[in-house]
């Protein structure tokens, strides 16, 4: 290349923390090779007094970034892959996936053990719809309050007593060295994340070969296939920001297992699928059809 590999990340701690790690990354597996950041702030990132669902969807976290690329100021950008949208852009593609981090969400708070330790009427903060649909569910006497804003933000607000309790992931806290935040794990089966959940992705545009060969570099295909499942039923139950869906794979030897959930943040009802296979867009589809013969469909269209 005749000019630094630059890679579009938004501001935040967490963000740049990600970017910061692929581009050291993509130095160790490329000697000699120069990264630079360009720090970007993104609609998502400026819009905190409205939900994610309210003001477009977790899209509004690639879109400044992505114009970058195609206007030639950045070659590639990074993301948490849970806030990718299921179908790219025209002109997009991922060529990259990281290994995967933690993919389970984190119970933080500063006064009680884990969620049934609440007392009733406790108040949580989560800005996740899913996160919403699963703790009306498991403990209906909850009050449940938007939280945005970075994860620092977030402590801040908790230790501030605006909260008992709230929910993040821990592969976000842990990246931040936060990690003595998490009081406990909310994890699978009981409790699912987000599709992708934990898995740092590059994506750049899809006319950049030398770039996607720079970043093929860091793919891992044990993640790559787990989180083309989630995604896949994610994408085949239309499933976005506005919708509580959840999903998580695991592979042990040749065999995917796929568990699947997609819920009502209202009133916190909630229905599940799993199922094996070799194929993830096949698996994914297959656990979407199961969800939706159980009315998944009633729940996506009352949201």
């Amino acid at each position: 290349m005749n000019h630094p590999l630059r890679i579009a990340t938004r501001k935040s701690p967490l963000a740049l923390w990600q970017s910061e790690h692929v581009a050291d990354r993509l130095r160790a597996a490329h000697p000699g090779l120069d990264v630079i950041l360009v720090p970007m702030s993104t609609r998502g990132d400026e819009v905190l007094d409205r939900s994610l669902a309210a003001i477009g969807g977790k899209g509004l976290f690639l879109k400044e970034l992505e114009i970058a690329m195609q206007r030639g100021e950045a070659d590639c950008a990074v993301h948490s892959l849970k806030d990718v949208p299921m179908v790219l852009e025209p002109g997009f593609m991922l060529p990259a996936i990281l290994a995967r981090a933690d993919h389970a969400d984190a119970f933080v708070s500063n006064h009680y053990d884990d969620l049934d330790a609440l007392p009733q009427g406790a108040m949580v903060g989560t800005s996740s719809l899913r996160r919403q649909a699963q703790l009306r569910a498991r403990r209906p006497d909850l009050v449940l309050r938007d939280l945005r804003g970075n994860v620092n933000t977030r402590l801040a607000k908790l230790d501030a007593g605006e909260y008992d309790a709230i929910v993040l992931a821990c592969a976000g806290l842990a990246r931040l060295g936060f990690e003595s935040r998490i009081r406990a794990r909310l994890d699978a089966p009981a409790w699912l994340p987000a599709p992708a959940q934990g898995a740092i992705a590059i994506e750049c545009r899809d006319d950049a070969p030398e770039i996607h060969a720079l970043c093929a570099a860091l793919d891992d295909a044990e993640t790559r296939i787990c989180v083309e499942a989630e995604r896949a039923m994610n994408r085949a139950l239309h499933g976005s920001c506005h919708v509580p869906v959840a999903a998580f794979a695991r592979r042990e030897g040749t065999q995917l297992d796929l568990q699947g959930l997609v819920g009502s943040s209202l009133d916190g009802r909630l229905v599940r699928a799993a199922s094996e296979g070799t194929d993830p867009e096949a698996l994914g589809i297959e656990v979407a059809e199961r969800l939706l013969s159980q009315g998944a469909r009633e729940l996506i269209d009352a949201q």
